[in-house]
């Protein structure tokens, strides 16, 4: 073998191993913001928007329900007329985020894992800790960021 023939397959070799380091540290990177399991989720949750952003309208909460945004990782709820609450939209159990507000619950897709709209306490299982709170303000009919 010569010389330019090694120099090759040696600068090679280095491309691949640091490819796949590269890779490696990928999934990592995003495996790690995804979300924690079963230990509380990960906050509140604004999806990065500065706080006082504008994100709803009180009219878009139905009473004895609530209205998910993947935006900013909130769900909110109306549990009676004129209070609104807001709990993170990343399930406690595995990190999947919550898709839907119905029949007074929060639901998860992933694992069926149900949070009440009053508390976000867990009403069915697997998840066993309520979605944190979020941080919210609502002044006359918007509804903003903390």
């Amino acid at each position: 073998m010569t010389a330019d023939n090694r120099a090759t397959e040696e600068t090679t070799t280095r491309r691949v191993a640091l490819g796949a380091g590269l890779i490696g540290l990928a999934a990592v990177a995003g495996c790690s913001t995804y979300g924690k399991s079963d230990s509380g989720g990960t906050g509140g949750g604004n999806g990065g928007q500065p706080a006082g952003t504008v994100f709803a309208k009180t009219s878009d909460i139905p009473l004895d329900g609530g209205k998910v945004f993947a935006d900013q990782k909130i769900v909110v709820t109306q549990p009676a007329q004129g209070e609104f609450k807001a709990f993170s939209a990343i399930c406690t159990h595995q990190g999947c985020t919550v898709d839907a507000v119905k029949d007074g619950t929060i639901d998860c897709p992933c694992h069926g894992s149900k949070f009440k709209i009053a508390d976000a306490s867990v009403a069915a299982g697997p998840a066993t800790k309520p979605l944190p709170p979020a941080q919210i303000t609502v002044s006359g009919d918007e509804i903003k960021l903390a």
